[in-house]
């Protein structure tokens, strides 16, 4: 597919953007901040739309648009970039409305779900423009506040070093989506140590009853990198903890009995896991929930993923605090927790030839006997 522009964006007077669900059309906003709701629950779960024609009410509507578009700011190509940046005026975004019109000149397309905008004016159908079937035409880069390239996907339009220099720059993730017969791939580079900890951190969780993004070792212009595959498709999608977080304020529910009724048993093990690997990194964007799309349901909490701040804080038994949890526990009284709730479920025997520094090989074998003796 080639790339197209949804200049729609950039007209004045935009009229109404209609917020679709594959090819269910779920709610309709317009400029002035009405809408209308079709299908609430098959509304995204980040997004909370109210009826009304008094100014609060509609200002608030915009605003959380907005802001839901804004987080959909995905990678694009970088044969592109420069082009939308260019059509719609925000050579540097740095307000929701700004990076909401980057998402939305490509109809707020993302990899997480199956979600998307288009204009009144507009005639397509999800098939068009499907991210799973469908490419932007090459190597995505990500316009993120200032437009900084953080990730890629495909190599087609741009080189090996050049994908790796834009991982390298200063404060971004080095990330790259990779798609291989059909088949994405993230590979995630970095300090050799962050590389060693995820691959080892996916390891340790084979050996226990816990699903789990597996992390295998690859190799991408000359360094090691670690490799997974994209766990989401057209059937199957994530909504993180923070889009969770969002949706049970707006509902008046409580998070924590909200993710406990839902999945305590993967809520637990999330805990046990993170404090075995000192996992410091368990922020509400990278442990949530999968949606079934056919009904928009959450269903369970997603494989565990992202270990490459593992082996951090891990120089007491206490670890850090945990970031699962609205209270302030440690980590260690989080995992002793779920140990008591679920058990440990080991299933397989953790290696000493895996580690790579015997200091952390001990503070391991410490945490899992702690672990072990509350497990009775």
């Amino acid at each position: 597919m080639g790339f197209r522009v949804n200049r729609s964006v950039t007209a004045r007077g935009w009229g109404k953007y209609l917020i679709m669900h594959k090819n269910r059309h779920v709610a309709t906003i317009r400029e002035d901040g009405s809408c209308t709701v079709y299908f609430p629950s098959f509304m995204p779960y980040s997004l909370y739309l109210e009826s009304g024609n008094d100014l609060d009410t509609r200002l608030n509507n915009l605003n959380n648009f907005y802001f839901w578009c804004a987080s959909r700011v995905l990678t694009l190509d970088r044969k592109y970039a420069k082009e939308i940046l260019n059509s719609i005026g925000a050579v540097q975004a740095t307000t929701d409305r700004e990076r909401a019109e980057i998402a939305i000149s490509y109809h707020c397309l993302c990899l997480t779900d199956v979600f998307w905008v288009r204009s009144e004016r507009e005639n397509l159908r999800f098939e068009d423009i499907s991210l799973y079937r469908n490419s932007l035409s090459g190597a995505f880069v990500d316009v993120s506040l200032r437009g900084r390239s953080l990730t890629a996907e495909n190599s087609e339009l741009i080189t090996e070093a050049e994908i790796a220099g834009d991982a390298a720059t200063s404060g971004a993730a080095p990330k790259a989506w990779l798609k291989r017969d059909g088949i994405f791939y993230l590979l995630k580079d970095g300090e050799l140590r962050d590389v060693k900890a995820e691959l080892l951190a996916s390891k340790i969780a084979d050996c226990f009853r816990v699903e789990h993004i597996e992390y295998t070792e690859d190799c991408f212009d000359g360094q090691m990198v670690s490799r997974s595959r994209l766990l989401t498709n057209e059937d199957i999608g994530i909504v993180p903890m923070e889009y969770v977080e969002l949706y049970c304020v707006n509902h008046d529910v409580d998070r924590d009995a909200f993710v406990k009724k839902k999945d305590a048993y993967a809520y637990y093990m999330m805990n046990i896991i993170d404090y075995l690997v000192g996992n410091t990194d368990r922020h509400w964007g990278n442990w949530g929930f999968l949606v079934d799309h056919a009904t928009n349901r959450l269903t369970q909490l997603h494989p565990l993923m992202d270990f490459n701040k593992a082996f951090q804080a891990y120089d007491t038994l206490e670890g850090a605090l945990c970031q699962t949890v609205s209270r302030a526990v440690s980590q260690k009284n989080a995992a002793l927790e779920g140990v008591r709730k679920t058990g440990l479920n080991q299933i397989e025997e953790v290696k000493k030839d895996w580690f790579w520094d015997e200091g952390i090989w001990n503070m391991f074998c410490r945490r899992l006997e702690t672990l072990r003796s509350a497990d009775w």
